[in-house]
């Protein structure tokens, strides 16, 4: 049996690993020069830089699918307890940790209602995430009558589909620091707080309870090893190389064309963000259940304007995880809305070598990120104009990068959409913003094709790192059941 997989993002790798263990003739085509999608790589004048992504949560999702490769010695994740420091414009800092008591001691000085309601929190969130985990996070979507399944319903009804994020935190926390630091947890999959249905609130679940991970080299090591287990498998890889075309006859997806070869092919998997890539790769007419217009309809999630900073020197008040926050978290996401980048954005600092020295050579490697409206209705910004307002709000809250800035490297929505294939420069296809459309993403399955399917960021079950991993699983596993496989 011959797979051809469009993409070689953790998705498509994922699935080249399992479909290449259970004896399939794998190929897989990445148009790029590297393995793993926006997991990439940034090596400059000494500094290594994660463009993405830079927080790894359920460690468990990656080492299985090295498991199968064969490679499951082949990484380390170092848990990071106190992992993420918040800090506000008033002076104010709020450490999110694993470590509950440690947890409870911060919410005793700032939030008297955290601190009482804090293990409740916990076994909330806990709830929310093995509730997804059961109904659909192992699960692919072929078309709308999987989800009309009872049990999926049962599920869909206990993890509050109906209410916000925001609104969900409010329950538990007063502080609006501290509101607003768990609302972060929305842009993982690039929606906004005050629409997302609580049912992300999961997200918190994996920092808070299970923690926060980084992989020694660099969290880029996860797509190489991946990579390594595909081949290993007997997968073939092919980078710098782009699919032209899927080859299509009836209801049938025949093959591929990359850099005008032929490649044949029994099943095809398209790991990439489909509302950019089916319509590039498939005329118009021949997909009237992913249609332009269709593809048109979905709302992206937000982009980001990213600064990659090598300093001469180290910050000592930075940490690995650092967030600066706006004052008004709720006019940033308007502004995102409007399709305008934010008069006072929140600004992310990744600092990997923080916990790894060796990345900087005792030097700090600044990875920061700003959240930036989808292409299409934004306005124009000036680049050199709003890295400057970047810089000049850490200086102010004291942290001086742009003194020390040895290399810089900025990268906008435009070369994301351009680089990665991501539909109007998105970083998670489709938004959670619409409550239909944060559990309704496209199938996993071609209905206009019925050995196509689709895995990565812009399906099911969804954004980030583990779940885009769990899709290509998903998928390759969805085929795997249709196939007698004998030695």
């Amino acid at each position: 049996m011959k797979v051809a997989i469009v993409g070689g993002g953790l998705g498509g790798l994922s699935a080249a690993v399992t479909l290449a263990k259970a004896g399939a003739e794998v190929k897989l085509f990445e148009k790029n020069d590297h393995f793993g999608g926006k997991m990439m790589p940034v090596d400059e004048a000494g500094y290594h830089f994660d463009f993405g992504p830079n927080t790894i949560t359920m460690p468990e999702v990656f080492q299985d699918v090295l498991r199968q490769g064969g490679l499951e010695n082949e990484l380390s994740f170092t848990k990071l307890t106190h992992h993420t420091r918040n800090q506000f414009k008033d002076g104010t800092t709020f450490d999110l940790s694993s470590d509950r008591q440690y947890m409870k001691k911060q919410l005793y000085h700032l939030d008297k209602k955290g601190f009482e309601n804090y293990d409740a929190f916990l076994l909330e969130i806990e709830r929310l995430f093995h509730l997804s985990q059961k109904y659909f996070l192992h699960r692919t979507f072929s078309g709308w009558k999987d989800y009309l399944s009872p049990s999926l319903a049962k599920g869909f009804a206990q993890v509050r589909p109906l209410e916000s994020m925001d609104h969900f935190f409010r329950r538990y926390f007063s502080h609006s620091g501290i509101i607003q630091s768990l609302n972060r947890y929305s842009t993982y999959i690039g929606s906004n707080p005050y629409v997302t249905p609580a049912t992300f609130a999961m997200i918190a679940h994996l920092e808070l309870n299970e923690g926060v991970y980084y992989v020694p080299g660099g969290n880029t090591k996860i797509a190489e090893s991946m990579a390594r287990a595909a081949e290993k498998q007997g997968a073939r890889l092919y980078k710098g190389t782009r699919v032209e075309k899927i080859l299509t006859h009836n209801n049938q997806a025949t093959g591929i064309v990359a850099e005008g070869n032929t490649y044949e092919a029994d099943y095809i998997i398209v790991n990439g963000d489909l509302l950019k890539t089916v319509p590039e790769l498939i005329n118009n007419e021949k997909r009237p259940s992913l249609s332009n217009k269709k593809l048109r309809s979905f709302d992206p999630s937000i982009s980001a304007f990213v600064i990659m900073a090598g300093l001469d020197t180290t910050l000592p008040a930075l940490h690995h995880h650092h967030v600066l926050f706006s004052r008004d978290y709720e006019k940033e996401f308007a502004s995102l809305k409007k399709g305008d980048y934010a008069e006072e954005p929140t600004i992310y600092i990744g600092t990997s070598a923080k916990s790894d020295s060796a990345l900087a050579s005792e030097r700090d490697n600044c990875f920061i990120l700003v959240n930036a409206p989808a292409l299409g209705h934004s306005n124009e910004v000036d680049q050199e104009h709003y890295k400057k307002r970047i810089y000049e709000d850490l200086s102010q809250a004291g942290l001086p990068i742009q003194n020390h800035v040895s290399y810089e490297k900025v990268i906008g929505p435009e070369e994301i959409e351009n680089r990665f294939g991501a539909y109007r420069g998105s970083l998670y296809g489709p938004s959670s913003n619409r409550r239909l459309q944060a559990f309704m993403r496209p199938f996993n399955q071609s209905q206009d094709f019925s050995n196509l399917y689709f895995c990565g960021g812009s399906t099911h079950p969804g954004g980030g790192s583990p779940m885009v991993v769990l899709s290509g699983q998903n998928v390759a596993n969805k085929i795997l059941g249709k196939i007698v496989h004998t030695e």
